[in-house]
């Protein structure tokens, strides 16, 4: 009962000194740890933190079974466990800085005071319809393709491992692009800014185990580039014609035209400028007052005709 006493004695204490800092220290560590579990279940890493979990086990009953031998062996192990998981996640740090640094979302919204460039609304707008017939008609003839459309991301790196262009982005130059015979069809197309920068890219593949057995390179190579930048990837299969979409590592499969139009105009197409929205709804307000105002002076003159 004194334990009993003395327990809920520290935690009335604990709660007293309860701050605010205190919970967003314990909302920091627990996405931390969320994020390492899904990390560790999305990626080929999943076996190794599997293992490292079960010597942490095998580490605490050795110390409450008071197995010295053992708790000696794994007390030396775990020194440099740090080095060893450094080692052997390796591949997998690696992306996850890249993609990290490559980020600029948050840093943009603070620091980018550029003004977006009215025009590039409406190039992106016909690159989205023209990549839309341009799926279509691949899709149509189980033609493969791969299209990456560059957002915030800088894609740099990927352009250098291709062939330099500068193209509007038109069926007619996909399909020629994509065509078997060409030199340039079994790489991908990068669109930067509602144009065509680049083909025949080669594109990191996916270690998602999860892929079904029915999706090959392109897929993997689609998904790989999705899951490293926040590009959007469209991809046609060339043993089924099934048109793809891969955003954030998630691969959305199946899409007709209108479904894939509308997903790219959701995604990639720029927002309308603030000024020109709030001008066009000041106008239209205006013009509802207007009408507003000029209906009843008709109805009077229409009733004194009457009379």
């Amino acid at each position: 009962m004194y334990s009993l006493n003395e327990f809920l004695g520290g935690v009335t204490s604990t709660l007293r000194t309860f701050r605010l800092r205190d919970l967003i220290d314990i909302l920091v560590i627990s996405f931390a740890f969320y994020e390492l579990f899904l990390f560790a279940r999305k990626s080929r890493a999943g076996q190794l933190v599997r293992g490292l979990v079960f010597m942490l086990v095998c580490f605490a009953l050795a110390y409450l079974l008071e197995l010295r031998t053992v708790r000696w062996l794994l007390n030396n192990f775990l020194q440099v466990a740090f080095i060893a998981a450094v080692v052997l996640f390796q591949p997998e740090l690696r992306r996850a800085l890249e993609r990290l640094g490559q980020s600029a979302n948050w840093a943009s919204k603070f620091f980018s005071f550029r003004r977006a460039d009215p025009s590039l609304r409406a190039v992106w707008q016909s690159a989205v319809v023209a990549i839309c017939d341009a799926a279509e008609q691949l899709s149509d003839t189980n033609t493969g393709a791969l299209m990456v459309l560059e957002r915030n991301n800088n894609l740099e790196e990927i352009i250098r491992t291709g062939t330099p262009l500068s193209a509007n982005v038109i069926p007619e130059m996909l399909g020629t692009i994509f065509y078997e015979g060409t030199p340039l069809h079994d790489g991908a197309v990068i669109i930067r800014d509602g144009r065509i920068v680049a083909a025949g890219c080669v594109l990191p593949l996916s270690n998602n185990l999860e892929m079904g057995k029915d999706m090959g390179t392109r897929h993997r190579a689609g998904l790989g580039m999705s899951e490293n930048s926040d590009a959007i990837v469209v991809v046609v299969s060339e043993e089924t014609g099934i048109i793809s979409l891969a955003k954030n590592g998630v691969l959305i499969r199946r899409l007709d035209r209108q479904n894939l139009f509308n997903l790219l105009q959701e995604e990639i197409i720029p927002p309308e400028p603030a000024e020109e929205s709030k001008a066009a709804g000041l106008a239209r307000l205006l013009e509802r007052n207007r009408k507003q105002k000029d209906k009843p002076k008709g109805g009077a003159r229409h009733d004194t005709q009457k009379t």
